[in-house]
């Protein structure tokens, strides 16, 4: 099972790699959107304990 996580973890790692070389443009568009994602729920987050807190 150790060595299923290893090699899993080996594959992504290297995909990653691989579309940041080819594809530069739409690697950094993806990092831009998932920034943006976590922006919102971070947002969201305060807002509920703004909220929670008034």
């Amino acid at each position: 099972m150790k060595w299923t996580k290893k090699v899993i973890f080996i594959l992504v790692v290297g995909f990653c790699l691989f579309y940041l070389i080819q594809q530069p443009e739409g690697a950094a568009q993806a990092v831009r959107t998932v920034a943006g994602a976590l922006e919102r729920v971070f947002q969201a987050v305060v807002t509920f304990f703004t909220s929670l807190a008034a």
